[in-house]
């Protein structure tokens, strides 16, 4: 199993899931970042600190988003596994899932955020990994 980003990044990539990412497993095309799915060692670190929320466990890619899923893999067929994102850079091209969207909105709160006027007074909250085995590093 691995993690899966999906539309909401097309055209942020916001790039906070690379930082936390431990194993340098995500790589970036254009306009989308994508988890390599062989490196992905499935700690979740990344899915909590995505600001327009695309990062979901496979299992839990939503029904409007599942041609996703195929896109990250299918991304790597030419690539392989390269052992980490940082050697490569930016890659000059996207899966065409991905190519062929129009461009899109940015500074989009994603599906499952709130909207600040939404979330009661208090500290930010901070959404977590609904797999439990999540290990954070």
């Amino acid at each position: 199993m691995t993690y899966v980003i999906a539309q909401p990044c097309v055209d942020v990539k916001d790039k906070t899931c690379v930082k936390e990412c431990p194993v340098d497993c995500i790589y970036e095309g254009p306009r989308m970042l994508y988890i390599q799915p062989d490196e992905c060692i499935d700690c979740g670190a990344c899915e909590p600190v995505c600001p327009v929320q695309a990062i979901f466990f496979i299992a839990d890619v939503p029904e409007q988003w599942a041609p996703f899923t195929a896109a990250n893999a299918e991304f790597f067929a030419d690539l392989g596994a390269p052992g980490g994102a940082a050697k490569l850079g930016k890659l000059d091209r996207d899966h065409p899932l991905v190519a062929g969207l129009p461009p899109q909105p940015t500074g989009s709160a994603g599906p499952r955020a709130e909207s600040a006027a939404e979330r009661p007074p208090g500290p930010p909250v901070r959404p977590v990994s609904r797999r439990p085995d999540a290990r954070r590093r």
